[in-house]
């Protein structure tokens, strides 16, 4: 049993309101705004993920050279692994009524959590955001003969106009948009099914391809990770179990059915002899009508992707410790956000090669951040009213030393990259890219052993009297 948070922030007047600027930053949400139901992660996290990035992390698969049935079940196993860790950071939001960041300053001290938060600020808010954006413009200016600049200057307002609205316009958009999506991309999966080669040999995988593979799917299920609790803080205490399990279905299904169609279409496009634009390779395996329907389908999918990523941009720069006092300031800092990426974007649109490395950089800091989080939740149990959220004095070096510590190490020996590859896979390279297992282990390993030393103690406050108890996913 566990007792439901204090209503410490008062009536903010934002409750279900669905046309009305989300008030606010990163503080806890009042007990009084708390509103929806579990079920309602698994649109929030199909609609993202229905989009051609996702498509296209499949068909890295046949572009190493591995067969079709090789990459599907490196896409099973990577989606597993980062939905998994989805479910369960999601389902901290309801009990706590904070989003993922700050929830990260338990692990990290006030002032140390400043590295995971900067770090998915910027991935966020300009990395993800800018390669969303041009998957979107790419699929908009096929299907309407836009210029391209300007197809990416119209899938960015719209990005921008939902986050500057925040939490409640983003889960109706993805509510309406999940349905429209699925439709279009499970008809388009059924015909490229029927014309793929499944069966047909690997050719000219290179060394180490399928972990390299395995880290770039679990890298972008797991790429949302530091977003997980973001959108589950407004649900009512004690829905956290129900909520995790909706938040990883959402991405697991999701993930899985859209990269095993991307390897199947470059199963037929040839793999990694194709040179053309992927999107419209994508799309040229589809009857004509289909193909502009899967190209409305990209366009909007990008658009529901980003939305997350640049609302939850700007909830990573408050995290970091910047007060945010004015009503509309997170709407504005998501903005600025927004136009950062989309300059990013305009200089990446005929570089999309790059794609693949950046999937690996999200796994590089990701693991040892999920290392750190975990070991700390599982040596310190969690308790109703913990202070450290909001405890400007509370430190926690042990988590910054840590996730830094072996970040740099296991980029350094392990990285596999096209631009760095470090010492230890270049000597063995049929290993492949074992820098998230290696900085996840090494994390955890760290923190254990430094967190009695460094790590403030976890002060708890008592609940008021008559405050409601209610239960919830630990």
């Amino acid at each position: 049993m566990s007792s439901a948070p204090v209503d410490v922030a008062g009536d903010r007047h934002y409750g279900a309101r669905v046309a009305a600027v989300e008030p606010g930053g990163a503080e806890v949400i009042p007990l009084s705004e708390r509103h929806g139901r579990p079920v309602q992660m698994l649109w929030t996290w199909i609609s993202p993920n229905m989009e051609f990035s996702t498509i296209y992390v499949g068909a890295l698969g046949l572009i190493f050279g591995l067969g079709f049935w090789q990459t599907f079940w490196a896409v099973v196993i990577g989606s597993a692994l980062g939905s998994t860790t989805q479910a369960v950071l999601s389902s901290w939001g309801p009990d706590t009524g904070y989003c993922q960041m700050v929830l990260s300053r338990r692990a990290f001290g006030y002032r140390g959590n400043i590295l995971p938060a900067g770090l998915n600020w910027l991935v966020a808010g300009v990395g993800w955001f800018a390669v969303n954006s041009v998957s979107g413009a790419f699929a908009l200016s096929a299907l309407t003969g836009l210029d391209l600049y300007l197809a990416l200057a119209v899938v960015v307002v719209l990005m921008l106009l939902l986050a500057f609205f925040g939490h409640n316009l983003i889960h109706v958009f993805e509510r309406f948009a999940a349905p429209v999506l699925t439709v279009i991309f499970l008809a388009g999966g059924v015909v490229i099914l029927s014309k793929a080669h499944l069966g047909a040999p690997a050719a000219g995988a290179f060394p180490g391809a399928w972990w390299v593979l395995l880290g770039a799917t679990f890298g972008y299920a797991a790429g949302w990770n530091p977003y997980g609790a973001d959108y589950t803080r407004y649900l009512p205490p004690g829905t956290g179990r129900p909520a995790g399990i909706f938040a990883g279905l959402g991405v697991l299904v999701s993930c899985v059915l859209l990269e095993s169609f991307g390897a199947a279409a470059f199963s037929v496009l040839g793999g990694g002899s194709y040179t053309g634009n992927p999107t419209l390779g994508y799309t040229s395996v589809l009857p004509d009508w289909l193909g502009k329907l899967t190209l409305l389908g990209i366009a909007l999918g990008a658009v529901a992707a980003n939305a997350l990523n640049v609302y939850s941009s700007a909830i990573s720069f408050a995290a970091m410790g910047f007060t945010v006092r004015l009503h509309w300031l997170r709407a504005a800092i998501a903005v600025v956000m927004g136009i950062a990426g989309f300059v990013v974007a305009s200089f990446g649109l005929h570089n999309i090669a790059s794609y693949e490395s950046f999937l690996l950089v999200i796994a590089y800091w990701v693991g040892p951040w999920l290392a750190v989080v975990f070991a700390d939740r599982l040596l310190r149990r969690f308790r109703p009213g913990e202070t450290v959220y909001s405890d400007t004095g509370y430190r926690n070096w042990a988590g910054f030393v840590a996730m830094l510590v072996s970040a740099v190490l296991s980029i350094w020996l392990f990285s596999n990259q096209t631009f760095y590859r470090g010492p230890v896979a270049a000597r063995l390279a049929q290993i492949g890219d074992l820098t998230f297992q290696v900085g996840f282990v090494l994390a955890f390993v760290l923190y254990l052993v430094l967190y009695r030393r460094l790590a403030d103690p976890i002060r708890v406050t008592a609940p008021e009297p008559g405050t409601a108890r209610s239960t919830g996913a630990r």
